[in-house]
């Protein structure tokens, strides 16, 4: 599986820029490198010592390319667990594509997608887990999304897996010891410590399923619809919460034809609002599409919420109200919070009956301003409500990757056949086959059992010089 060839490619995005980071690895990174690369001090690059950098130029045929920084990792204390040099050398696109050029023409060939990393999980550098964390960490936007991707590629997830594993592994071996004495009808393994075994096991993986419902959304963002009829300030709410002017803000109802989304960071979690258009009837044709998608991001979003006007829903609350029960009937798994915008129009005596109203409706009810920015850091902490950062803040494993989560489900159904088989008394021959479906799905999460195709669709979204 692990091509002997040494690879090459820009470490850094692509474009102009300062410095530029040209990566090799492979058994022959040193030599290619000391063909090309002139050391100012005349040092010979294949007896200088891992970790240490050099300055020089990249020459060829007498033709310098750059002046360069050239920095030594011999395997196997490297990332990849081969063979690395980092050449750094200035941004322009001329140089670097010039650099690259002259590494193919002496031997190198272009890495692929994730080729890197998936050197370093193959030597060992890396477990699985740990490997599609790197993909996480790079894409990370928030403090949440990146606190859960350290922790993840610091091995985190594969510990906790891997020890479940070795302990369940253990006592397979002692059942299929059995399976050698059946007809002597013996048993090695305890089976009161194999059931307090399982029922750790099946307690650790549901902790672990659950957890995704809060790490998918971490990772993703969390989608908020913002909803209402034309005019209440949708859009001067997203701009008061996004702190710029992202939407169209007009006294002209309808302005706001499709949806709008953008993406806010509140205390480290990422949420994408969405401002939809607004809900009424209506004959335009466009308008109406605009209202369809309303309902379709209602479905898609994990919260909404609904705004209204102050002065309207002070004179029409009790149809309003019946508006917010079809809301609620309609979507009832989502969390609703009612927004009354303008409130800096109606007294504490207003403000106060509207409460009273809604009461009996178990929504949450937020009181704003959006023009003048009254009532948004409160609403912002609402939003925050939704979102359980306890595990977060306990620094517990968040399981993100819905490649995990599916074995972790399989693993789960597996543990608790075995569990069913204990209690019925069934023989041996019967729990060691879930046994090993078990220890199978947990060797997938960290890539004990693997097979290209899989491998090919992680590392194929990796950017090409990592």
């Amino acid at each position: 599986m692990l091509s002997q060839e040494t690879i090459t490619a820009l470490a850094t995005p692509s474009g102009a820029g300062a410095i530029a980071i040209i990566r090799l690895s492979g058994n022959q990174a040193f030599s290619i490198a000391e063909r090309v690369f002139e050391s100012v001090s005349g040092k010979n690059l294949m007896k200088q010592k891992s970790h240490t950098v050099h300055l020089g130029h990249i020459v060829e045929d007498g033709k310098t390319y750059d002046q360069v920084l050239l920095t030594l990792f011999k395997g196997p204390n490297s990332y990849t667990g081969e063979d690395v040099v980092e050449i750094s050398c200035h941004g322009s696109t001329y140089i670097q594509q010039q650099i690259l050029q002259l590494l193919l023409r002496k031997g190198c060939r272009m890495a692929q997608a994730g080729e890197f990393t998936l050197r370093a999980f193959i030597n060992g550098k890396l477990d699985l887990s740990q490997a599609e964390a790197v993909a996480d960490l790079i894409s990370s936007e928030n403090e949440a999304s990146h606190q859960i991707a350290m922790q993840q590629m610091r091995g985190g997830f594969s510990s906790e897996i891997a020890k479940l594993r070795e302990e369940l592994l253990n006592f397979a071996s002692l059942i299929e010891l059995e399976l050698d004495f059946a007809e002597e009808d013996v048993e090695f393994a305890d089976r009161k410590l194999f059931k307090e075994l399982l029922i750790r096991i099946e307690f650790v993986l549901k902790r672990l399923i659950d957890s995704f419902a809060i790490g998918n959304v971490i990772k993703n963002g969390i989608p908020v619809a913002i909803v209402g009829e034309p005019n209440v300030g949708k859009s001067t709410l997203l701009n008061a919460l996004l702190n710029e002017e992202r939407a169209i803000v007009s006294d002209i109802a309808g302005t706001t034809r499709d949806t709008i989304e953008d993406e806010l960071v509140i205390n480290g979690i990422g949420f994408r609002f969405i401002d939809t258009a607004g809900i009424r009837e209506t004959k335009d044709v466009v308008e109406s599409i605009g209202i369809k998608k309303t309902f379709e991001k209602i479905e898609q979003a994990q919260v909404v919420l609904y705004l209204f006007e102050s002065l309207k829903f002070k004179v029409q609350s009790s149809e309003y109200i019946i508006e917010i029960e079809k809301i609620k009937n309609q979507f009832p798994l989502k969390p609703l919070v009612v927004v009354i915008n303008k409130i800096d129009l109606l007294s504490e005596d207003e403000i106060q009956n509207i409460k009273e109203q809604l009461e009996n409706l178990n929504v949450k009810l937020e009181t704003i301003s959006a023009k003048n920015n009254l009532g948004i850091e409160e609403l912002k902490s609402q939003l925050l409500s939704f979102v359980n950062t306890g595990a977060l803040r306990n620094n517990e494993t968040i399981v993100t990757n819905t490649r995990h989560y599916d074995s972790l489900l399989k693993a789960l159904e597996e543990i608790q056949k075995v569990k069913w088989s204990l209690d019925a008394g069934l023989s041996s021959d019967l729990m060691a086959i879930d046994i090993r479906s078990a220890l199978h799905y947990f060797g997938e999460i960290t890539g004990e059992v693997t097979n290209d195709e899989l491998l090919g669709n992680i590392f194929a979204n990796f950017c090409i010089g990592k």
